[in-house]
């Protein structure tokens, strides 16, 4: 404590100088030895030698059985090599100029990156190269490629149909999922006659709805719709319903004292406060969204990327299965992340309580 304490002090007697916080901790850092050094220049260089590693299999390996227009695999390992060295080139550039927070993110990703690469050789040599991975019914990356690229626009069109089912689906659960929760998490009335139904639907899985949507539901596009918003509402309503029950009381009565409202009690005090278990609600929301969706998809909606693995599958094209199910992981992925940027803006007043306390 005595030794945190000085550093507070001597950030702010240094504050008269311009220094910042990190550039506090960059002072207060060791300086790196040679062993070090070499040891960071091997880790960042790991990338570019398991890619080049990952080429060279590709190339010497003989093949296993006939490989058809070769090269598109080839340049995939290209692009994604020429792309990290990019992004190497420029953090080193932004470190030079004192910015060291992109040079960071490259150190502590570059192991990983590396081991994609030699995952990728892996495969390839289990697929193409051997036949260890019964082919065709698990494709090499070349294939796979190669049938993404020759579809691209049927796999255009299926992504398209799945995103607008999973945003429209989810938007509506996550909305109803904050009145619905906000609501009973400060009232005890509305919780009094929302608890009996939370208790009731949330054993039961999304999937199960599926059925029975397929028979009541007007349209099967409407039937996944609302299976989709019926997990997001589940999700996002005990979370919100959790975070507002437990502000601390406190803090209404501190409100209350002040002249707050009602109004003012929920939008300024129970919400902000909330948060942090809100968002976690909405994040836990969107992985039952994609499960459920990929479900309705290949049992019911005629379209979309659950749609389009169903139907390769159906015509035993295992290589245009895969390369769709590449592209659900990609999209899930770009979500997953988009929602954690958005998490880390909202709460970034937390960032700010840890570095302060």
């Amino acid at each position: 404590m005595p030794q945190k304490e000085a550093l507070q002090n001597a950030a702010e007697s240094l504050q008269i100088g311009g220094l910042t916080r990190k550039q506090l901790q960059k002072l207060e850092s060791k300086e790196k030895t040679k062993k070090d050094k070499r040891f960071e220049a091997v880790t960042l260089s790991l990338p570019i030698l398991c890619g080049l590693i990952a080429v060279a299999e590709y190339l010497y390996i003989p093949d296993n059985r006939p490989n058809h227009d070769p090269h598109m695999y080839l340049y995939v390992l290209f692009g994604f090599i020429a792309a990290y060295v990019i992004y190497l080139v420029v953090a080193l550039i932004r470190q030079a100029g004192g910015e060291s927070a992109v040079y960071e993110k490259v150190h502590y990703k570059a192991p990983r990156y590396a081991a994609l690469f030699l995952l990728a050789a892996l495969y390839d040599y289990l697929t193409l190269k051997t036949g260890i991975l019964t082919q065709p019914f698990v494709p090499c990356m070349n294939f796979i490629i190669c049938a993404a690229v020759g579809d691209r626009m049927m796999l255009w069109d299926c992504t398209i149909h799945t995103l607008l089912l999973l945003f429209l689906g989810y938007s509506i659960g996550v909305l109803l999922g904050l009145i619905t929760g906000i609501a009973c998490g400060y009232s005890k009335r509305c919780r009094y006659w929302v608890d009996p139904v939370i208790n009731f639907l949330g054993p039961i899985p999304t999937s199960t709805w599926i059925p029975i949507m397929m028979v009541v539901a007007s349209s099967l596009f409407g039937g996944a719709v609302f299976i989709i918003a019926l997990g997001s509402w589940f999700a996002v309503t005990v979370a919100s319903m959790t975070g507002v029950h437990n502000v601390d009381k406190d803090l209404f009565d501190a409100a209350r004292t002040l002249g707050a409202k009602e109004r003012q009690l929920v939008f300024r005090v129970a919400i902000p406060h909330a948060m942090p278990s809100i968002l976690q609600g909405c994040t836990q929301a969107m992985g039952s969204s994609c499960t459920a969706i990929m479900i309705a998809e290949m049992l019911g909606v005629k379209s979309g990327l659950g749609w389009y693995m169903t139907w390769a599958k159906a015509w035993a094209s295992y290589d245009k299965m895969f390369a769709a199910l590449f592209v659900i992981c990609l999209i899930f992925t770009l979500v997953t992340k988009s929602l954690d940027l958005v998490k880390r803006h909202v709460l970034r007043w937390q960032t700010g309580v840890e570095s302060n306390g």
